[in-house]
């Protein structure tokens, strides 16, 4: 079928554009249009206008505007063609001609819903019969009004084999069970699917019948019961209540997708009508396309058990390779083993808004899920996590957002491992002395901190100093002067045995803290003139030392966190050899469990001190990987 522009130029000009919207908002004459509250957005003063002569819609207030198949794809959340359809038979012209095949499979499908339809209705007359006692019984305990039931098309199946079928005879087995109304084992005589069970109608975006879900009455097997996949019905592109929360997700600004038929009921019965529920499997992409028409973020409430939370996850990671920008996924996290459902009816609408008011974003779930699915003590474990993160913002078709994930799970890594940052207090107290030294000889020492503030830094031995990783230590210290101040108290704690590399550590910090403000160029300076711009430039060459810190073109972030790193490492080291030394000599002496224990202790704590050493080296090779990438 061919749409020719003359074909939609005519079907436009034969809609009454304010009898089209009037069914749905309430229209005032003004001049030569119609005002009204905007349907697309809250209002109270009305900004909707609608103008017949020029056959538009406008809202000055949220830019909504369109024609009258626009306000049918828009409004009513109808696919285009769908769209045309029902206003070329409102307005009394015929689609263009199928070709035949196309005209087969159209007139078998009419019977379709048709049949679905008279089965609905059937249902609803069992509902409220004699039959219908029971389930009636189950949606008063829910809380489930007559109103809504009716809204909703509830109904209900007789414990019964044939009831359905004789009641729909005349069109015929063969399209019942092409249906899904009943069921053909081999060449055996059919029998109605659902029996016994609460009946809820599954519409398509038209309102039209296209299948049904089935509630158990009381106990079996299984709980719900889903119409199987027919020519009307494919349960991975459909979404339960879609053609009721189209329009009250406009209205609402965003749509609530839960986990199955009661949640959305009950959400609705509260005032949420723009909650949709997939049908017994996992979100799917078609499903999520559905939904972003609607909202750029909808916001999934699953179940708060462990299955609801492992569903959001499963739909987390199946959005991410669709993510563009500005569209994503939000989630609600419910109390532990309640639903929507449960909590309207305990604690009323005010808290299931105040939830919604609280959603996670996507990348804080993925980052969650990932820093809880296992132990992370380990280098070994803490890499499985980078690469797990890494591989998760890979599969992310869209460059930027892809790129955007990158950064973030490398800023939260970073962050959460991290160790804390030191404050220093770089005010000089009366009396000439700054805290943490004293002056001496008209110079300011750093000192180790008293009563055990840094108990790391305790008894460390100037033979144990590390000179490969002091080196590197003072070198970003010269590189990045204001870091000094921060790390001071530490880097009292350290001594060297002397000599020139200690000479110049001392310098750098006499310097640095005499002007806090100094840069890197002015220090080098200032040590040129003492003595010590060789040391200095031979520390500083790109090729030196494999740390962040090092580097002339670093984040700050990263310099100061990975040089914190790197000074912890250099004042412990001494402390944890020095001990291991007296306890392999004290278990060489005389072995016992206690000084096993102790030489076992001390050996892990020194791999982890090398561990953390290493995790700095790949930090920068990271980093270097990272700002090729980007370049």
């Amino acid at each position: 079928m061919t749409l020719t522009p003359q074909f939609l130029d005519e079907l436009r000009a034969r809609t009454l554009l304010s009898a089209l919207v009037g069914k749905s908002v309430k229209l005032q004459k003004a001049g030569r249009e119609f005002r009204g509250c905007c349907p697309f957005h809250n209002e109270k003063t009305p900004s909707f206008y609608v103008n017949d002569d020029k056959a538009f819609y406008h809202c000055f207030g949220c830019s909504a505007h369109g024609d009258a198949i626009r306000w049918m794809t828009d409004q009513r959340g109808l696919p285009f063609m769908d769209a045309v359809k029902e206003l070329a038979q409102a307005a009394g012209m015929e689609m263009p001609a199928m070709d035949p095949r196309a005209a087969e499979k159209a007139e078998a499908a009419k019977g379709l819903y048709e049949a679905m339809d008279a089965a609905a209705h059937w249902f609803t007359d069992q509902l409220m019969g004699i039959a219908g006692g029971e389930a009636r019984a189950v949606l008063e305990r829910r809380g489930i009004k007559a109103e809504t039931a009716k809204a909703f098309g509830l109904g209900f199946s007789p414990d019964s084999r044939g009831k359905l079928k004789a009641q729909l005879k005349d069109f015929g087995d063969p399209l019942l069970v092409e249906a899904g109304l009943l069921i053909q084992v081999d060449d055996k005589e059919p029998y109605d699917r659902f029996r016994g069970r609460l009946m809820i109608p599954i519409r398509d975006p038209r309102g039209r019948v296209i299948a049904f879900g089935g509630r158990v009455i009381g106990d079996g097997e299984p709980k719900y019961l889903n119409s199987p996949d027919t020519p009307l019905f494919d349960k991975g592109r459909t979404l339960y209540n879609l053609d009721r929360a189209a329009a009250a997700s406009r209205k609402s600004g965003r749509v609530i997708v839960v986990e199955g038929y009661m949640d959305v009921i009950a959400l609705a019965q509260a005032g949420f009508g723009e909650a949709v529920a997939p049908l017994g499997t996992a979100l799917t992409e078609a499903q999520l396309e559905r939904l972003w028409r609607l909202s750029e973020v909808p916001i999934l409430c699953f179940d708060g058990d462990n299955a609801g939370q492992k569903a959001s996850v499963r739909a987390a990671h199946r959005a991410l390779p669709m993510l563009a920008p500005g569209r994503s996924l939000a989630f609600v996290t419910l109390p532990p083993g309640q639903d929507p459902d449960d909590l309207v009816r305990a604690k009323g609408p005010q808290a299931f808004e105040a939830l919604l008011g609280e959603t996670q974003p996507l990348v804080d779930r993925l980052w969650a899920d990932e820093l809880a699915s296992g132990p992370l003590g380990t280098p070994e474990e803490r890499a499985g996590l980078k690469k797990r993160l890494a591989d998760l913002a890979q599969t992310i078709a869209d460059p930027s957002v892809r790129q955007e994930y990158l950064s973030d799970f490398r800023r939260r890594f970073d962050a959460h491992f991290a160790p804390p940052p030191r404050v220093w207090n770089a005010a000089r107290p009366a009396g000439g002395a700054m805290r943490g030294g004293a002056m001496k000889g008209g110079k300011w020492r750093p000192a180790p901190p008293a009563g055990g503030d840094h108990p790391q830094a305790q008894g460390v031995k100037a033979s144990g100093i590390d000179p490969i990783l002091a080196k590197a230590v003072l070198a970003g210290l010269i590189r990045h002067p204001a870091e000094i101040a921060r790390h001071v108290e530490m880097l009292g704690a350290l001594r060297f045995a002397g000599g020139a590399l200690g000479r110049l550590f001392e310098a750098v910090i006499d310097v640095a803290l005499e002007d806090q403000a100094l840069d890197s160029e002015r220090l080098r300076t200032i040590l040129a003139k003492s003595g010590f711009d060789q040391m200095a430039t031979d520390l500083l060459r790109a090729d030196a030392t494999p740390y962040t810190f090092t580097q002339k073109n670093a984040a700050p972030a990263r310099v100061s966190a990975d040089l914190h790193e790197a000074i912890s490492i250099l004042v412990a080291r001494p402390e944890v050899d020095g001990a291991l030394a007296d306890a392999t000599a004290a278990l060489a002496m005389r072995f016992s469990d206690e000084a096993f224990e102790r030489q076992v202790s001390l050996v892990k704590e020194r791999h982890a001190l090398e561990a953390r050493l290493a995790n700095l080296c790949q930090a920068n090779e990271d980093a270097r990987t990272l700002d090729t990438e980007g370049n």
